[in-house]
């Protein structure tokens, strides 16, 4: 594994050269970590397993700033990258390279990666090599992975001349794909500032047999700061790339960079920023540039410097100082690169980005363009007070027009993994515009339907308000009586990212927002409690609104209620049998079983209230349903406590596939978990050979998967079945449509249990 470097290597100064991926793996792209579209990843190659994203720094072969040897050895360096043209036009590199390898010419251990040319073709108007030449010569002096010589595209040039360009770079992608025979090989993405383009580009690029696609031609947009283009060339890219491919942003080596672009789906990134800004004495850091002349104190501390002052290194001879700011530098790069893995794996990349989009104006320009999107309605809406929103956003670059990138942001939101644990960090309006927090309240508003009887209060709703979570104990009293008053009032919370019914009122997001007080003391606007009621299709219902704040709560509740004519005096005076609220607990409990059936296993509402309609509950000490039985104690599900989410058993994945009446799926199609409400949950179709296993309750594994529905969602419950439709488990899915219909390497489905047979 091309991973970190271990404390006895640190300690040595050494570090064991990697070993090779299993022949058979050799190009295979696995995700073992996500958080939306940003992805943990491995890449199998003949120089060890690299893990994504993952950071390649640029190694001229002539000037050697830091020693290859050395960011292996000392900074874990899994990749690095190298330029075949230099190589191949220097007559002394040349014939070392291809009589001893790349790797010996460079005393490099790990994964190396060659460009092909194209860069210094953008730099100096042409390159002398042919387009198989060079694509021989890389594989000829064994690298890991070439790159075909494309044909670069400015940000500067008009649309005919971009796609004379792609169409140059589709043209050369077959004979450069098959002049690499058994070498992995980058298939650059062009197309400039068209969205089209860049469409056509991933697109086409896609049919063909690559192992990595690079992002090309960002490196002038980066220059300029237009980080706004930065964000809509990857909108328009990786949506059509294949998703079993690494994506790689060819140039992009600052570290300020790499929140948002990994929470877009960016895989790889290279550098040679690390030494050119180290030359000009500055600094690089996650929040922008600084130079050293400026410096008293260092904005980050590393270990090269960390016995140094600015001033000192001022001080140093020119090449000394040079080399010591390059490894500061790569330092610095390589520390974000890693806060940024951590925060995928504890589901917080989005936050990330979120954060550092305040630190440069053109990044916090890009970071609001992508979240006031046309597509977000509603949200958008809230945020409008806070954030300036230029209508020509939408409509002006790129040729596309208002509401064209709605299917792009679409492509985030649906690949998003709710609920998630922990506590929701509020970061003021933009939290309403992580994907994960419109993807909860899409699958809020689209499963969950309001099953109030018919009856006294059946033309109101309550909304609860003032503070935050957990609301059982001091709410479940209250809505235990209004069901036996008022069995027609439907109940809901208002919290800072929306409305909630109570019956799920322990389900993140919704409930774990950490923040200050007065984000739940806020005054409702009533104007956002319609939309969302609209949204939950109880736009007719009269609102009112009660403080949960102060004591007395049901009296306060009862006596509100009775002056709004939901209920008549009689409630408050008389009071209630004990076997009367008995009965209306349980109605209570068999409605939160009900609501949560329906939003984490996509029952259509009715069947799950009237699955839920004779249920039997195991309660814990603290009063919380913990596992709920079938009426003949079959246990069908459990609630789980820590994220308000259900976690599901045999006997309940039996009972669902007994109520499915579509057909199973025979292939694969585009994703789509809004479009399928009530549908059940999505099934995983796979072959014969998985089948003992699954059984077994063994995890299913790409490649043997041959269908799934379209709404298979990652962290969402699946169940699992052969060809014929037997059901042989149920699991957790770790991936999309999209990706399970492309991926050979690594876990589709996370097996919970398997149904044995008799």
């Amino acid at each position: 594994m091309c991973g970190p470097t271990s404390m006895a290597a640190w300690r040595d100064g050494t570090r064991d050269d990697p070993k090779p991926c299993r022949e058979q793996d050799r190009g295979k792209f696995e995700i073992i970590d996500r958080d939306g579209r940003a992805r943990i990843g491995r890449l199998h190659t003949e120089h060890g397993i690299l893990e994504t994203p993952a950071l390649l720094p640029v190694i001229n072969p002539n000037i050697r700033t830091i020693e290859p040897r050395e960011m292996w050895d000392k900074y874990g360096i899994g990749a690095l990258i190298t330029n075949s043209y230099i190589i191949w036009k220097h007559e002394e590199l040349r014939n070392k390279a291809q009589k001893d390898g790349v790797h010996e010419l460079i005393n490099y251990p790990g994964v190396i990666m060659t460009d092909s040319g194209t860069f210094q073709s953008y730099v100096y108007g042409d390159v002398e090599v042919g387009v198989e030449e060079i694509v021989e010569f890389q594989r000829s002096i064994g690298v890991d992975i070439a790159t075909m010589l494309d044909v670069f595209s400015r940000p500067d040039m008009m649309e005919s001349e971009v796609e004379s360009a792609v169409d140059e770079t589709l043209a050369r992608a077959q004979i450069s794909v098959d002049t690499s025979k058994d070498t992995m090989l980058n298939g650059p993405i062009q197309g400039g500032l068209f969205k089209e383009l860049r469409g056509k580009s991933a697109t086409e690029m896609g049919k063909f047999d690559f192992s990595v696609h690079p992002i090309g031609g960002i490196v002038p947009v980066m220059e300029q700061h237009r980080y706004k283009e930065y964000a809509k060339i990857m909108l328009s890219s990786l949506p059509n790339l294949p998703a079993n491919r690494p994506v790689h942003m060819f140039g992009c080596g600052h570290p300020m960079l790499f929140p948002m672009s990994i929470a877009l789906g960016a895989d790889l990134f290279d550098s040679a920023a690390y030494a050119l800004f180290a030359r000009d004495g500055r600094l690089l850091t996650p929040w922008g540039t600084e130079k050293i002349a400026n410096l008293v104190d260092w904005p980050v501390t590393t270990p090269s410097i960390a016995s140094l002052t600015p001033e000192e290194v001022r001080a140093m001879d020119g090449k000394e100082r040079t080399k010591l700011l390059s490894k500061y530098n790569l330092e610095v790069t390589l520390a974000e690169l890693a806060r940024c893995k951590q925060a995928v794996r504890d589901g917080t990349i989005w936050r990330m980005a979120e954060r550092r989009s305040h630190q440069h104006p053109a990044l916090r320009e890009a970071f609001l363009w992508l979240i006031t999107n046309p597509s977000m309605g509603h949200v958008s809406k809230m945020m409008k007070d806070e954030m300036i929103l230029d209508e020509k956003l939408a409509s002006q670059e790129m040729g596309s027009e208002k509401g064209a990138w709605e299917s792009s942001w679409d492509w985030i939101v649906k690949s998003q993994t709710t609920p998630r644990k922990g506590g929701e960090s509020w970061g003021g309006k933009d939290t309403l515009a992580r994907p994960h927090i419109i993807a909860a309240r899409h699958m809020m508003f689209t499963r969950w339907h309001s099953q109030a009887p018919k009856g006294s209060g059946s033309s109101d709703v309550l909304i609860l308000h003032g503070r935050s979570g957990p609301w059982r104990e001091r709410c479940d009293n209250l809505v235990t009586r209004l069901i036996h008053h008022a069995p027609g009032l439907e109940v809901m919370i208002l919290t800072p990212i929306g409305l909630m019914p109570y019956s799920l009122e322990d389900v993140n997001p919704f409930t774990h927002i950490v923040g200050p007080d007065w984000i739940w003391r806020t005054r409702p606007d009533l104007s956002l409690i319609r939309d969302d009621l609209e949204n939950f299709s109880m736009s007719d219902r009269r609102i009112i609104t009660l403080d949960l704040k102060g004591d007395q709560l049901v009296d306060r509740a009862l006596t509100k209620l009775i002056e709004m004519n939901v209920i008549d005096q009689s409630c408050r005076e008389t009071p209630i049998d004990p076997n009367d609220f008995e009965n209306s607990q349980l109605q209570l409990r068999r409605r939160k079983a009900a609501d949560k059936f329906a939003l984490f296993f996509n029952v259509q509402s009715e069947l799950s209230h009237e699955m839920t309609s004779q249920s039997k509950f195991v309660i814990n000490r603290q009063g919380r349903i913990k596992n709920v039985l079938s009426s003949s104690d079959k246990h069908l599900a459990s609630f789980r406590l820590g994220d308000g989410g259900l976690s599901l058993n045999n006997e309940g994945a039996i009972e669902l596939y007994s109520h499915r009446r579509r057909q199973l799926p025979t292939g694969f199609s585009e994703s789509e978990i809004f479009g399928y409400s009530g549908e059940g949950l999505a099934l995983v179709v796979v072959d014969g050979d998985a089948e003992p296993f699954i059984r077994q309750g063994r995890n299913v594994f790409h490649g043997f998967v041959t269908a799934c529905d379209p709404w298979l969602r990652p962290n969402e419950t699946c169940l699992i079945v052969n060809v014929k439709g037997d059901l042989l488990g149920h699991g957790v899915s770790q991936c999309t449509p999209e990706e399970i219909a492309t991926f050979q390497k690594g876990v589709a489905i996370k097996t919970r249990d398997g149904i044995k047979t008799e």
